[in-house]
């Protein structure tokens, strides 16, 4: 078998409105979490919500769709892959974090219960995605463990 697939398809409401920075060179990103959450009956008959917060990357047009559009509580469907980002903290501590960097985003409309629906409407990254230094550290991200900076470009693998 010849080649890979990295690849992730979430569906979630954001956690907090998108954090979005312009590069020198002009560059658009934007960062927010969602959060997935799993519902399922214990052996106690007892329901138990389980949630999973992702932290995204959008850049370039995704990054302004979302500046414009995204909002906290909205849902949204995301697709695109897994970035592992490693980086020194203010303490000098070595961090690790998982990243998706979308490609592709579709609104879904307002929160839960809002009645917003309204029109779907996707948006893809066109063009190529800055690689290199240019890859913006966070600032203070919640949750903490969900922090990325850095670029794993130069991993050796």
């Amino acid at each position: 078998m010849a080649g890979s697939v990295n690849k992730v398809i979430l569906i979630g409401n954001l956690g907090s409105d998108p954090e979005v920075r312009y590069l020198e060179s002009g560059s658009a990103v934007a960062k927010f979490n969602i959060a997935t959450t799993e519902t399922y009956t214990n052996k106690n008959g007892e329901r138990v919500d389980n949630t999973e917060w992702h932290r995204i990357e959008l850049w370039e047009g995704l990054a302004k769709v979302a500046e414009k559009y995204l909002k906290k509580g909205n849902q949204v469907y995301i697709e695109g892959r897994i970035r592992t980002d490693t980086w020194t903290d203010k303490e000098g501590q070595q961090r690790t974090g998982v990243t998706i960097r979308a490609n592709s985003m579709t609104l879904l409309g307002g929160p839960a219960g809002s009645g917003s629906g309204g029109e779907n409407q996707g948006y893809q990254q066109s063009g190529n995605v800055p690689r290199g230094n240019q890859s913006p550290r966070p600032s203070d991200p919640i949750p903490p463990s969900m922090a990325a900076g850095g670029d794993d470009d130069d991993l050796p693998f």
